[in-house]
């Protein structure tokens, strides 16, 4: 019998792509563009948008300029600001999705459970509350910044009043008028805090490692020039070209080059000096560790929020939740009717909450558990016809994620391309490709700022080892990504 999925000469394969932010939505138009109609994408959701569906906390918005922040295909003209805010990015993406038809391939409302490689038949088997549904090539854009972490924090269970993660905001929960406590001074909640701020009776907020913080060159669109982005493609081209070669003089400071970081932090200690008159307020909100090593994060408002006389920072562990309450570590008890966490994702997570077998059966997660991994980020030796968009070392600590995103499309669409024309089964990258690599990126990791920064960070997990960041500057990466080498794989007919 003829494989249905043959034409000719020529090979259909069928792609299941899990998650629909920008990593899934991209990558199922880029496919589209080169082809490939047999595209399903399945999103636990009941709206595309991904981290952009998940954050509504007040004041969410982006920290990437909004033209660099959207893809080279289809670029938004119709931003506000120069940073957009959340409400905007989502309707980017719905507009980005009616505006390439990809509407019949979403599967929303269907959470993808568990996927299963068979070795004979080169396919992929996709468990979900749906039913089954087979697939040649796997890829995951599940991200690296979606299940929240909150920390264990001692009584946090004897706490009677509301308590939720700044990726789970609880519109429900009125704090005008009330005092709220808020763990945590991340990406997050420099934007929620101020936003909060001026409502609640008084707001506490519990920091483990004062930020890094640069002033935020913001600024509203007016109406003419919008229509000037809309009629002249040529200036939303000129802004994203700017913005990013900003970004890629940065991932030489944050690799190595004390040149680049030295005015950056100059610029940031004067801001913080200018921002905070009182001393001690002062010495609390500066970071003890070197610029880089955590994300840089910028913001307009911080700094004047935490001078509010209703405002409190401390930079002491929290001893303990109660009832009422947290105590601190100076044994004082501060009222809370409502805790805030702004703690961050569990970020090596990168295909949660999916269980993928790959040959012999082998489990995703134990593989990482042990050493997350990936080859360019994208392919894990063992998992055939498998990709991962915004997986291991592809974070950087400035840059837009949707570049990296775009440089991995590029890759799949490389490979299936492979699989059609070879007639293949299935490609796999070598084990040797990638021990190559993994140790290409332990070698360049090791003087960069995230490793030797003095500070517990995201992106180097317990045993020191760089897993999230890529060590060097974004053009070698799109250099690298822009096919794949066929003597990094196994093709199999």
């Amino acid at each position: 019998m003829p494989d249905p999925r043959s034409n000719g000469n020529l090979r259909r394969p069928s792609v299941a792509v899990v998650g629909a932010g920008f990593g899934g939505v991209g990558m199922a138009i880029r496919l589209k563009m080169a082809g490939f109609e047999d595209v399903t994408v399945f999103e636990r959701g009941e709206t595309v948008g991904g981290v952009w569906r998940a954050n509504t906390y007040p004041g969410a918005a982006c920290d990437v300029p909004s033209h660099l922040y959207s893809f080279s295909f289809a670029r938004g003209d119709r931003w506000s600001r120069r940073f957009a805010p959340q409400e905007e990015i989502l309707a980017y993406l719905e507009r980005t999705v009616d505006e390439f038809g990809l509407r019949p391939h979403l599967r929303l409302g269907t959470e993808v459970s568990a996927a299963a490689f068979d070795e004979a038949s080169g396919r992929w088997t996709l468990t979900t509350d749906g039913g089954e549904h087979l697939a040649d090539l796997l890829v995951t854009a599940c991200g690296q910044l979606t299940t929240p972490a909150i920390p264990a924090v001692p009584g946090i269970e004897d706490f009677e009043g509301p308590r939720f993660h700044s990726a789970d905001w609880d519109h429900s929960v009125e704090l005008t008028g009330r005092d709220v406590a808020v763990v945590g001074t991340g990406a997050s909640a420099i934007q929620f805090v101020p936003a909060i701020a001026p409502r609640t009776s008084a707001l506490t907020i519990y920091q483990r490692s004062a930020p890094w913080i640069l002033p935020k060159n913001d600024r509203e669109y007016p109406e003419w020039e919008q229509r000037l982005f809309g009629r002249f493609p040529a200036r939303v081209a000129a802004s994203r070209l700017a913005n990013f070669a900003v970004f890629e003089a940065f991932t030489y400071g944050f690799t190595g080059s004390d040149a680049v970081m030295k005015p950056v932090r100059a610029v940031a200690d004067l801001y913080r000096k200018r921002e905070l008159a009182d001393p001690e307020l002062r010495r609390r909100a500066t970071p003890d560790y070197e610029i880089g090593c955590k994300r840089v994060l910028i913001t307009n408002d911080w700094y004047s929020t935490l001078a509010r006389p209703d405002v409190e920072l401390l930079d002491e562990p929290i001893e303990r939740v109660t009832a009422d309450g947290i105590v601190g570590a100076d044994g004082i008890e501060r009222p809370a009717d409502a805790i805030v966490f702004g703690t961050g994702f569990r970020s090596h997570d990168f295909v949660a909450p999916m269980q993928v077998r790959g040959l012999g059966g082998r489990e995703l997660g134990e593989v990482w558990s042990r050493e997350p991994g990936a080859h360019l980020g994208t392919a894990v030796t063992g998992f055939p016809n498998m990709f991962v968009l915004y997986g291991p070392n592809t974070n950087h600590g400035a840059g837009s994620v949707i570049f990296t995103l775009e440089c991995q499309f590029n890759q799949v669409v490389d490979a299936a391309e492979r699989l059609r024309d070879g007639r293949l089964r299935w490609l796999g990258v070598r084990p040797e490709a990638q021990a190559a690599w993994q140790a290409e990126i332990d070698r360049r990791s090791a003087e960069t700022v995230w490793v030797t920064g003095g500070c517990g960070n995201w992106y180097v997990d317990e045993q020191g080892r760089n897993t999230n960041n890529w060590p060097g500057p974004w053009l070698e990466y799109r250099r690298r990504t822009r096919r794949i080498d066929p003597a990094d794989y196994e093709f199999v007919a």
